[in-house]
């Protein structure tokens, strides 16, 4: 049997979908996954942000082989509530500091709900033509809440990693066999999409603003890549000036926007996006703080045509969309999701004014929680908040074990980075919960783990 304490899920259950055979029908399990996720979205606060588990832990709850008969959807259910969740780490958990937030808010539940429902294929206009211009309405509408240039063309990748690697392929196809530059402060994804395109990939020194410098050679250059936002300090990348010398030199540029591009739908905070519409490709994560489920990485390009070369190959079962786009030809999935469906859900429960104000909210309680560290003896902030992020650390002590003890308190979850060559501790605001009493719990959980 299973249920609370249960270390063995249970097998009862008949044959096919098992809810129709237990007596209950697909709306009433449902209802009854409606009803969970609903609690757990109103309740993951109380839960430890980290669980209390050990690897291994939960396969050894698990059994061995599958079951020879459907079991009720109501056991499954029972056995996410008792073993799956409690050995969750709670990314939608208020007091989820430790990287750039992924909030699957309501909205976006509930898109993805319609998107399970559909379960297309949108690879091309003919495989499913709602999917794919819905897509295009839903980065047309991105793109001004950003303050983009509208006209650009945009589709949905899963990740930044993969819309980085679509531009770099691109860029390999108009000028192969060079170097891709970014700033040592660059994300790792980078590097890897280099290698995978079998492009040499070289780092490029940082100022006292930890941003990228523009003072190198771009003779053997195949693209630029500059980051709005780093991962561990969130420093913005000079990018007018990079994208003056990319012109000049016909070097591809790509701006590198997966986290800060987000607050460009607040005017004050749209400097951030400045030259961007000179870039060549321009990645945004609606999955990290426009409070769209994971996966959802909107990519724009000036140049579409590079991307179809790069990826734009037919089956003979597949024939081209006659007058259409097909979005298989702009990337390296075939299989695409309709990942548009949530983003639009979002955007239109939320409005520029609801986005306005949750992205507002975290940069006012980032402020908040910098000026508790500025005041408090024997703490130290180490990099400019620009944003929503504070990097922060505790004089004289090992940080890295800090932020394990604060981790393991299942209280807040904040993460460590090297800034040169020490230790330094991130807390990053992001998650449509979060309130200042979060943050404050966190500050306080800190002091005491660090006495």
């Amino acid at each position: 049997m299973s249920g609370a304490g249960s270390t063995e899920p249970s097998r009862s259950g008949a044959a096919g979908f098992a809810g129709v055979g237990a007596g209950s029908t697909f709306r009433d399990d449902l209802a009854a996954a409606s009803d969970w996720v609903a609690s757990y979205v109103e309740t993951v606060g109380e839960r430890p942000v980290v669980p209390p588990v050990a690897p291994g832990d939960v396969r050894a709850a698990l059994p061995d082989a599958p079951p020879e008969q459907g079991e009720p959807f109501a056991d499954v259910l029972r056995d996410v509530d008792a073993l799956i969740a409690p050995a969750m780490t709670h990314w939608n958990h208020p007091r989820f500091f430790a990287y750039f937030a992924t909030t699957g808010s309501e909205a976006g539940i509930l898109g993805e709900l319609l998107t399970a429902a559909f379960n297309v294929n949108a690879m091309a206009w003919t495989t499913s033509p709602a999917a794919t211009e819905l897509e295009a309405v839903a980065l047309d509408w991105l793109a001004q809440l950003l303050g983009l240039p509208r006209g650009m063309h945009g589709h949905i990748e899963d990740t930044a990693s993969v819309s980085t690697l679509a531009a770099l392929a691109a860029a390999r196809a108009v000028r192969p066999d060079g170097v891709v530059y970014a700033s040592e402060h660059a994300h790792f994804s980078i590097e890897k999409a280099a290698r995978i395109l079998a492009l040499e990939y070289r780092t490029v020194p940082v100022d006292d603003e930890l941003r990228m410098t523009t003072d190198f050679a771009l003779d053997d250059a195949t693209a630029v890549v500059a980051t709005v936002g780093t991962t561990s300090f969130t420093a913005v990348d000079p990018v007018p000036a990079l994208a003056d010398r990319c012109e000049q030199a016909g070097v591809w540029l790509h701006v590198d926007a997966a986290y800060a591009g987000s607050a460009g739908v607040c005017p004050e905070l749209r400097w951030c996006l400045d030259g961007a519409e000179r870039a060549d490709s321009v990645v945004v994560n609606p999955h990290k703080w426009l409070f769209t489920p994971l996966d959802c990485s909107a990519l724009w390009t000036r140049r579409p045509e590079a991307l179809r070369e790069a990826f734009a190959a037919h089956g003979d079962y597949l024939a081209s969309s006659e007058d259409a786009i097909d979005l298989r030809d702009y990337g390296p999935a075939l299989g695409r999701r309709f990942r548009a469906l949530k983003l639009w859900t979002v955007l239109r429960c939320h409005g520029r004014a609801g986005l306005q104000a949750l992205i507002r909210e975290h940069v006012r309680l980032a402020a908040v929680f910098e000026q508790w560290v500025f005041d408090e003896p024997g703490w130290e902030v180490v990099a400019p908040r620009h944003f929503s992020t504070v990097c922060f650390r505790r004089l004289g002590a090992d940080n890295d074990e800090l932020a394990r003890r604060v981790t393991a308190t299942g209280e807040a979850f904040v993460a460590t980075t090297k800034l040169r060559g020490e230790s330094v501790i991130r807390l990053a605001i992001g998650n449509a919960r979060t309130q200042e009493a979060d943050v404050r719990r966190a500050w306080e959980v800190l002091r005491e783990c660090a006495r």
